[in-house]
Parts: structure tokens; C-alpha cells; sequence
């Protein structure tokens, strides 16, 4: 990870902010970290003492509970920490979710450690946060990020369950769970298919695609280049190739890059890395060993869905696409932010791109809170009055409703359907905001996607700040 994360993502903040007219001194207590809890804790595995280090930082409380990932990594610092942690406030803050942003992590590589000894390590991971206030569904909610996944998170519920049973909101303390255990349908897919909904939008837009120089409103034949096939970006590829037809035609991971310019099918590449735990020996696209060069491969719309600073000032000035999407956080280096924009080259940023995940972790922990699942009270009603709807219908025609919308018609929605919808809504709202605030009119100099997704969240923010005189 660059060192320079957390200065980056000031970086972005200062500029965004220097033109609001914050009061004295509510800029930089927006920008900094509220608090930052460092443990190292010990745990007795093969016979011997490890100990362990990790952070819980919390950047803000202004909205609400604080919310955001815990990773699990070998490389991960306290700064890369308190970076995510502000990110995960703007991303609150834009999206108008009821949270602050917080982020936690723990410098160890999943890999080295067999699944028993993983839930040992997580769970007093827990007690360590839970004994020092950064663990509850009303102060601080953590998710799954880089390393964790579903089975984490249940970890973390269980022993927060274990210490506190009096607690009838124990299930919110965490989201990402698996639905089984108190989780929520599309919880998953939801950053991809984030990414999705905020790629759709921009296309909706003739002001904002003629910007990139893209001239139809479809995504069909789009060319697609993926940095990184992890939960993120296997999604967003997967959806951008099954259902808006765009042809993804170079997939970057860790050992390499696949190219094809006809289209690689992502589940295939997805379920060969699955088995082999490599892109190499996959048959469906042509390999080279040297994936970081390929971010500068010709296509209409990039992709980095891994780490951060991939996209920096040595390689900036070579990027051949119209339109970035940062599916992950930071992937662009605040340098190299401002040599695409001279070039002209469109950045869809990370705090509204990847919100997906943070949205429908929203609605899992409103679903928790409220012990009732989506749907549950409307659903049987809404089936009789589409029914009833249909027939009235056939009546007023003569004509007897088409078998194959009848069926479509006719079936209740899902959790997974209002999730879906719930969430495209939310981008697509998201997405208006910024975009009426770039082109605006009575503005000298044209923001640029970052600055005014970022001058949206400082604005609510400070807001908050002000309501409450601090």
C-alpha cells in the first residue's frame, strides 16, 4: 500500500473544501480522525503465544453510528486505516446514510492461519473492540472488507452475543453476514452491482457522457478493463457483461493479465481462479505475466477494483481510457487525479462508485434494528392487488392478460428484488446530486466528479456539525 494514502485522500478533501467558506476551523475537524484505537493482543495457537496488532479508527460520529470494514492483511498501517475511515464518512454522508465512517483492520495474512485458528484470532479481536466501545450497533458497526468475508462477521455477532445476550440489537453490531444469520439478500453482489447502478447513471446523462466523450446511451460493446476479479470486481464485470453487454476485454490480477478482445467470460476466469488460485493455464483470453501495464490498455471504461494507488503519477499520463470508475478505495493517487483531469479523462470517484456495499449494509442493519424481514408485511397484500389489477384489466380489454408478462406480473417481490431496488435508487439519486452540481451553470470552472461528490458530503457534514454547535 503507498504511504501517501490518508495525505491523498486529504489532499482530495483540501481541494474540495477550499472553496466552501467553512467556518474557522470546521474544515480541518471534518478532515481528521476522531479517535484511533490501537490493540495488540495475544493468542495461544500450535503451542505457542502469538501476538497480534490491530486498529479501530473513527472518523466521525456526526450522523450517526460509525460504520465501515475490518480487513485482515499483512501490509495494512494505521494511516491506510484512518484514509478508509474519512472515505467511509463522505460515503455516509453522500449517500444520506444515518452513519459515520470508521475502519478497523489486522495486520495478519489470512492465508497462514487455518480456518479454527481464524475464528480464535477474530473473536478476541472482538473482545479487545467490544471492551473499549468500537464494536455495538449503536456506536460502531463494522463490515467485511479486504480478507474477511460472511463467516467473519458471524464470528464477531456470535462473540458480541456471547458477552452481551441482554442486548436485543446484537445482530447490527456487524453487517455482511451470511442471511442465515441475520444477513440480507444481495449483501454480497451489492458494491459490484453498485458500480453497475453508477455506471448506468452516467450514461443516462447526455451532458455527463458527451464529458467523456461517449456518444450513446448504451453500454452495449462498451470495452471493459478490470483491475482486479475479487468479490468487487467480479461483480461489477459479471453485471456490465450479463446484463448491459459490454465486452470485458482485460481482466488485471495479482499474477498477471488475461486480454481478449472478443470478451472474456468472467464466470469461466472467475471459477478458474477459484480452483487453480491463479489466472494462469486459463484458456479463454491470452496471458502475459506483466498485469500492471495493462491499466494503460485501450478501452472506454476502466475499472480498478483492488488496491489502492494503482493509477499514479508514473503511469497517469499513458491511460487510454474515456471514463474511471473506482470500484475500489483510492485507487488514484491525488497527483495523478489532476493529470487525468487535464487530459480529460472522466473519474467516477470511490465514494460514490463503491457505495453499494454500504448502502445495503444499511438496510441489513435497519432489518436487525427492526426484527422484521423486507417484505414481510406488504407482500401478500401487494400479490392480491396486482392480481385484482390484472383482472380488472382483462375485463375492461376482453382480452386475457399475456402469459408471459402474467407470470413476471404476478410474482411478489423478494428481499433480493427491494434490496436491488432500494439500492439503484439510492445511486441513481446520489448520482443526480453530482451531476447538477458539475454542470451547473453560474459556476466559473467546471468541478470535477470528485470535487463535487466531495463538497456534497463536506456540506451535510458540516451541517451536522453546526446543528449540534460543535
Amino acid at each position: 500500500m503507498s504511504g501517501n494514502f490518508l495525505k491523498d485522500v486529504e489532499s482530495m478533501y483540501d481541494t474540495a473544501a477550499e472553496n466552501l467558506g467553512l467556518p474557522e476551523g470546521l474544515a480541518e475537524k471534518i478532515k481528521v480522525c476522531n479517535a484511533t484505537y490501537v490493540t495488540r493482543f495475544g493468542v495461544r495457537l500450535r503451542g505457542r503465544m502469538f501476538t497480534f496488532r490491530g486498529w479501530r479508527a473513527t472518523h466521525s460520529t456526526s450522523e450517526g453510528p460509525a460504520k465501515g470494514g475490518i480487513r485482515y492483511a499483512s501490509n495494512v498501517n494505521q494511516e491506510e486505516v484512518e484514509a478508509l475511515a474519512a472515505l467511509m464518512t463522505y460515503k455516509c454522508a453522500l449517500l444520506n446514510l444515518p452513519f459515520g465512517g470508521s475502519k478497523g483492520a489486522l495486520e495478519i495474512d489470512p492465508a497462514e492461519w487455518e480456518p479454527h485458528e481464524l475464528e480464535k484470532i477474530t473473536r478476541r479481536f472482538a473482545q479487545e473492540l467490544m471492551r473499549h466501545g468500537f464494536l455495538a450497533s449503536a456506536t460502531n458497526v463494522p463490515a467485511p472488507d479486504m480478507g474477511t468475508n460472511q463467516q467473519t462477521m458471524m464470528w464477531i455477532a456470535d462473540e458480541y452475543r456471547r458477552y452481551k445476550p441482554e442486548d436485543i440489537n446484537g445482530m447490527g453490531c456487524v453487517t455482511g453476514k451470511p442471511v442465515a444469520g441475520g444477513g440480507i439478500e444481495g449483501r454480497t453482489e451489492a458494491t459490484g452491482r453498485g458500480v453497475q447502478y453508477a455506471i448506468q447513471a452516467f450514461f443516462r446523462s447526455e451532458k455527463d457522457r458527451h464529458s467523456a466523450g461517449l456518444e450513446s446511451d448504451s453500454l452495449d460493446g462498451m470495452r471493459v478493463v478490470v483491475q482486479g476479479l475479487g468479490n468487487v470486481g467480479y461483480h461489477a464485470a459479471k453485471f456490465l457483461a450479463d446484463e448491459d453487454n459490454c465486452k470485458v476485454i482485460t481482466v488485471i490480477e495479482r499474477d498477471g493479465v488475461i486480454r481478449n478482445a472478443n470478451g472474456i467470460d468472467v464466470d469461466a476466469l472467475h471459477a478458474h481462479i477459484a480452483e487453480h488460485k491463479t489466472i494462469l493455464g486459463f484458456e479463454g483470453g491470452r496471458f502475459e505475466a506483466d498485469g500492471a501495464t495493462a491499466l494503460t490498455d485501450e478501452c472506454d471504461i476502466l475499472v480498478p477494483a483492488a488496491l489502492e494507488s494503482v493509477i499514479h503519477e508514473g503511469n497517469a499520463s499513458h491511460i487510454n481510457a474515456r471514463l474511471i470508475v473506482e470500484a475500489a478505495n483510492g485507487p488514484i493517487t491525488h497527483d495523478a487525479d489532476q493529470i487525468l483531469n487535464a487530459r480529460g479523462i472522466v473519474v467516477i470517484p470511490d465514494l460514490f462508485a463503491n457505495a453499494g456495499g454500504v448502502v445495503v449494509s444499511y438496510f441489513e442493519w435497519v432489518k436487525n434494528l427492526s426484527h422484521i424481514p423486507f417484505g414481510l408485511m406488504e407482500r401478500r397484500s401487494d400479490e392480491r392487488d396486482h392480481r385484482n389489477l390484472a383482472r380488472s384489466m382483462e375485463k375492461m380489454t376482453g382480452k386475457a392478460f399475456p402469459s408471459e408478462e402474467q407470470t413476471a406480473f404476478l410474482n411478489v417481490r423478494q428481499e433480493i428484488d427491494l434490496v436491488r431496488s432500494g439500492l439503484e435508487d439510492m445511486i441513481v439519486q446520489a448520482f443526480a446530486e453530482i451531476s447538477q452540481k458539475v454542470n451547473a451553470k453560474e459556476q466559473d470552472v467546471r468541478l470535477t466528479y470528485r470535487e463535487a461528490a466531495y463538497q456534497l458530503a463536506i456540506g451535510r457534514i458540516a451541517s451536522a456539525y453546526t446543528a449540534m454547535n460543535l
